[in-house]
């Protein structure tokens, strides 16, 4: 138990100033909620923490209050055991989530249960002792960290009530008349609590067991409410479909004051993935004095791609609309209690908080909203309030430099198989065949259609929004300097990549091409918006050194673990600051960060900028520490480690976070960061493998040779065949790229050829 208490405490410590914001100032600066009681929404944690440790276990339970700013409410699942003892599981069966089919593995048994046959195993077969002495609770979702399972013992409906971080305990009985069979009366067990504990909420989707709560409840300080399951899911005391009771509202009231329904019972979501309109459910129940709360909300369950698998905006569109829902209950409460108290009512146009010095830098646009490097994603950007917008330039085979996320442009636009005949391999770029942005004219190029990357692919489940797949138009480097002064962003960036590849090989002059088109859109005579030069070759920085308003930033591509006093001189030489990547400030392991290196510390004490790059909304991105939500991250990266920028596919995640309330570290209620390295050391002894350290950034691999001369065009370009030195770590990382790549590349073909 003490080391229990010393394991939470770690995570705790980082909490403890987020709870004390709230309490000092428990809600938003005075809002009117369109909430039936005017207050703002609740939130409930089902089974506590559930979305990271198992459900209703000590660490769910403590954790969902401590990590969550506000009153949390505890949702317990109620189940009986044999010697009449409640306990609390989201299941009548044991055998998800729990190690009962080991300890017990011949206890298998069939009920049945809202007539149809369940098998399993059932606390109702086993006393509180057994389950308590020897099973252990486990993660039912196979996506979620199963670092802690087999730590904890089931808890009692007693235990959990007794803890002191829960205040208000909502229970849910969800088959009573399965335990009446059984000989076991859920409605008495819940009398005897009450005689020692107060409940806020009680919950049932039957009828017949709310009906038999009537005048057994105090109702100013219990509040009985119909659970209601799948719209054609019978209701088995009345045998109506919850669809034909939720028309008939006005008869729930007589035995319930509120409703909890499933979240597309408010905000249907298409067969496509899609938003629909809204029902008036939450308006109808209002009327009638009926509370709603939505139920089936979990950030590591995108639930449409209207919200650019960003949770927090899920959340706000049941509260931050012409409506609001009285409740959420999620696996997530911190995101739930975030978005009610840092995100909801804000104004869209407001300003940084003048403690905000972080620059929000586009990747490739709003690449997570629409095809990168287009007009559209750039449009999308600068609506989201980046500060920065960014253009990694390429260069067709007639020398027009335009935007595009890398050289090969297969990932990024329909040219495979258009032009498959062109594939070709380029060691010096990468080691897989690609199709060369260099190899084909503008004209060429324009005859392709953009397509938006899904980083992690689209056959994982996980595509970006499909409506938007090959929308927009291609840009060139003048059209998106122009772009810029029109929308009077505060800065760009320019990322120039393969100069050397291009001068030497092609006769592709970038480095010149890209200085000419900022001399000609005069950003080398203003200040009034910032120019950044993007590049992993520091001989390319050289080249524009003399322009005194242009600050240079060197990628460092691989990841690293350390920054000595040696190469961050031979940074400082070339480069105003650095480009890294989020693992060269915060390693992981197995999805769980390891703590952090000391590379942001080494880089600012020499008065060098960084900027983490890449990141994304996406939860496969996330390491569970940031509890599958981005705007966590960007809290550790900004707040945490103090970066200078982050570069990010999504702008409006971080400028929402950026702009908001709860940024600021000292105001009232603020977004921590989270502790790197904390939420593995609750597991003592048992963590993931650690990976061996990454190696720390050498002189040596810092300065690049100087930029060869431009050689005259030939009339038919041939691709390299012998590899040029590529720095450390480089080959390793392209390759990974490139192989999927290739295999993306085939299946498109394939795909093609076959429809």
């Amino acid at each position: 138990m003490i080391t229990y208490l010393f394991l939470i405490s770690l995570i705790v410590q980082s909490t403890l100033a987020q709870n004390a914001h709230a309490n000092a100032n428990p809600a938003p600066p005075a809002v009117e909620w369109p909430t039936l009681s005017g207050a703002q929404p609740v939130v409930v944690a089902r089974g506590g923490f559930s979305g990271i440790f198992p459900d209703s276990s000590e660490f769910a339970v403590d954790m969902a209050m401590t990590t969550s700013m506000g009153e949390i409410i505890m949702y317990c699942d109620l189940q009986l055991t044999k010697d009449g003892m409640g306990i609390c599981q989201p299941e009548v069966t044991l055998d998800d989530t729990t190690n009962i089919a080991m300890v017990f593995p011949s206890n298998k048994k069939t009920y049945i249960v809202n007539g149809k046959p369940v098998q399993g195993w059932f606390a109702v077969d086993y006393t509180f002792d057994q389950l308590y002495n020897n099973v252990t609770l486990a993660q039912n979702i196979l996506s979620r960290p199963s670092l802690f399972d087999g730590m904890m013992p089931i808890q009692a409906v007693d235990d959990i009530l007794g803890r002191k971080s829960v205040k208000v305990l909502w229970m849910n009985v969800q088959h009573d008349m399965f335990y009446n069979q059984q000989k076991h009366s859920p409605v008495s067990y819940i009398q005897k609590v009450l005689r020692f504990y107060p409940l806020g909420y009680i919950s049932s989707p039957e009828i017949g067991f709310l009906k038999a709560m009537q005048g057994k409840v105090n109702k100013v300080r219990t509040k009985l409410i119909l659970r209601l399951l799948g719209t054609n899911d019978v209701e088995p005391t009345t045998n109506q479909t919850y669809g034909s009771i939720l028309k008939d509202l006005q008869a729930v009231k007589a035995y319930a004051t509120g409703i909890l329904v499933p979240k597309d019972y408010i905000w249907p979501v298409t067969v496509d993935k899609y938003l629909g309109a809204p029902t008036t459910l939450v308006a109808d129940a209002h009327k009638l004095g009926l509370e709603v709360y939505a139920s089936g909300f979990a950030n590591d369950f995108p639930a449409c791609y209207n919200y650019s698998y960003d949770p927090t905006s899920e959340y706000l569109q049941f509260i931050d609309s012409q409506f609001a829902v009285d409740g959420f209950l999620t696996d997530f409460p911190p995101t739930a209690a975030q978005s009610i108290m840092c995100f909801a009512h804000s104004n869209s146009n407001a300003t940084k908080p003048s403690t905000a010095k972080v620059l929000v830098i586009s990747h490739n646009g709003a690449s997570g909203v629409y095809p990168g490097s287009t007009d559209l994603a750039y449009q999308q950007a600068v609506n989201d309030g980046a500060d920065m917008i960014d253009c990694t330039v390429q260069m067709s085979s007639d020398g027009i430099a335009f935007c595009l996320g890398s050289a090969d442009i297969s990932p990024y636009t329909t040219a495979m198989p258009t032009f498959m005949s062109k594939s070709t391999t380029i060691p010096e770029i990468q080691p897989a065949s690609g199709v060369f942005s260099f190899d084909l004219s503008w004209t060429e190029i324009q005859t392709l259609k953009p397509q938006i990357e899904s980083p992690f692919g689209g056959d994982t489940g996980y595509p970006r929004d499909p409506q938007n797949k090959n929308k927009g138009k291609f840009v060139t480097l003048n059209d998106f300097l122009e772009l810029a002064k029109t929308k009077a962003v505060s800065g760009i960036l320019i990322n120039i990549e393969n100069a050397a590849y291009l001068a030497s090989k092609k006769g592709l002059d970038i480095v010149g091409s890209v200085s000419q088109a900022l001399t000609n859109a005069t950003f080398d005579k203003q200040a009034t918006q910032q120019v950044f030069i993007e590049s992993d070759d520091t001989s390319v920085l050289t080249q524009f050194k003399n322009v005194t308003t242009y600050r240079r930033l060197l990628t460092i591509k691989e990841k690293i673990s350390d920054a000595p006093p040696a190469s961050v001189d031979e940074v400082k030489k070339y480069a105003d600051g650095v480009v890294v990547t989020r693992s060269s400030l915060i390693p992981t392991s197995n999805s769980f960060l390891m703590g952090n290196t000391s590379v942001i510390k080494e880089m600012h004490a020499a008065n060098l900028s960084v900027y983490v790059s890449v990141l994304r909304n996406e939860y496969l991105s996330l390491a569970f520490d940031y509890y599958a939500d981005p705007t966590f991250e960007l809290a550790t990266y900004i707040v945490g480690l103090e970066v200078d920028g982050v570069i990010t596919d999504f702008p409006a995640t971080a400028t929402r976070y950026t702009k908001s309330r709860c940024f600021d570290i000292n105001g009232d209620q603020a977004i921590l960061p989270v502790q790197p390295g904390s939420l593995v050391s609750l597991v003592e002894g048992a963590g993931p493998p650690a990976e061996a350290p990454a190696p720390a950034l050498e002189a040596k691999n810092v300065v690049d040779p100087p930029l060869p001369p431009v050689v005259a065009k030939t009339s038919t370009p041939s691709p390299a065949t012998s590899p040029s030195s590529t720095k450390s770590g480089s080959s390793a990382i392209s390759a990974h790229l490139g192989y999927s790549l290739m295999a993306l590349g085939l299946l498109r073909l394939l795909f093609s050829m076959g429809h």
